[in-house]
């Protein structure tokens, strides 16, 4: 093989493992709480993204967590909508976009809690991020994001 043919081939898998993985949605939608600043910050961080963001701030949260099937104890502050996904709470892009490119079969991905240091909570991360999927109420661990 010769070296033009060698980087066409090479050219050719790095552009079919490029467009295997899934974008972000264009959309979200963010359910919290009308006090809740943080969620808004979690809102404009998505739109960093790309994403455009409408933000639900009359929802009851107890009913939209409950749709979602996000596991009792595990709720956050802010649930969102997103795709064919539920986002629970202040998960780092890292996840959400593993989420999206491995498109596991499940109702969504969250991160109990308001951790400092993920997006829209400041400070620096003092501890693993221990983001968890979820359908119908039930969770297994999706991935841990280390400090």
């Amino acid at each position: 093989m010769n070296r033009l043919t060698a980087s066409l081939l090479s050219s050719a898998l790095l552009l079919g493992a490029t467009s295997a993985q899934a974008a972000l949605p264009d959309e979200a939608t963010l359910y919290k709480n009308p006090q809740c600043g943080c969620c808004d910050e979690y809102a404009r961080h998505l739109e960093e993204q790309g994403v455009d963001v409408t933000i639900v701030d009359d929802a009851q949260l107890g009913e939209i967590k409950q749709q979602a099937g996000v596991p009792y104890g595990l709720g956050a502050c802010h649930t969102i909508e997103m795709g064919e996904y539920w986002i629970e709470g202040h998960v780092p892009m890292e996840a959400v976009t593993k989420l999206f490119d491995e498109q596991p079969d499940v109702g969504g991905i969250g991160l109990a809690g308001m951790p400092i240091g993920t997006p829209g909570m400041p400070g620096p991360q003092s501890e693993p991020y221990e983001v968890y999927t979820f359908t119908d109420q039930e969770d297994a661990p999706f991935m841990t994001l280390e400090p």
